[in-house]
């Protein structure tokens, strides 16, 4: 996986420095006192024609089950040659898409949408599709959730829902990434001005 060892910004330009790093560094957040460096993930929201937005519930054999969140990951390192550009984090992102829902949305298509950073300090890309027939979504998500059960695997997304704004996650159960509401929030603003 991929660490945060540095991010700095010039005015619309944002470069973020990493380093590799392996998953057990996660471990280290649960010693008090470690030093750890914030990871990188990538996702991507999908908005639907109906307004609302994918958003994935992580299924019981995760490091988090039951979790609401966008589709996405831990960023990956690319290969020794490549460059962790925008580009690497869209194909990166896309790849996850498809991996937990199904759907498959080309990487020129995806545009870097907005950055966060997390209450453990990680740093969040976000890139957003074009706008999908949610009954599309829906289909694309359960056929990807049969192939897994058919071939014995636990899927990583176990339901889908579609909230529009920030207040409608006070009707889902469970937790939820600390990224979500200020997303959805983001997500609401365009929709009132796109309207």
């Amino acid at each position: 996986m991929v660490v945060c060892s540095g991010l700095r910004r010039d005015g619309d330009t944002v470069q973020l420095s990493w380093a590799r790093a392996t998953y057990r560094h996660f471990a280290l957040r649960r010693v008090e006192g470690a030093a750890v460096l914030p990871s990188i993930f990538v996702t991507v929201a999908v908005p639907t024609e109906q307004g609302g937005l994918l958003v994935g519930r992580m299924s019981r054999t995760t490091a988090a089950p039951g979790r609401l969140q966008l589709p996405g990951g831990s960023m990956e390192p690319p290969a020794e040659a490549e460059q962790l550009d925008t580009e690497a984090l869209a194909r990166h992102a896309a790849r996850e898409l498809v991996e937990e829902t199904g759907v498959d949305i080309p990487v020129a298509d995806l545009r870097l949408w907005t950055l966060s950073r997390g209450e453990h300090g990680n740093i969040g890309v976000y890139f957003r599709a074009p706008t999908q027939p949610e009954a599309r979504v829906r289909e694309r998500f359960r056929a990807t959730l049969d192939a897994e059960v058919s071939a014995g695997r636990e899927p990583e997304l176990c339901d889908i829902v579609f909230p529009r704004t920030a207040a409608d996650l006070a009707v889902l159960d469970g937790p939820r990434v600390d990224y979500l509401a200020p997303i959805l929030d983001l997500h609401e603003r365009e929709l009132l001005s796109a309207g």
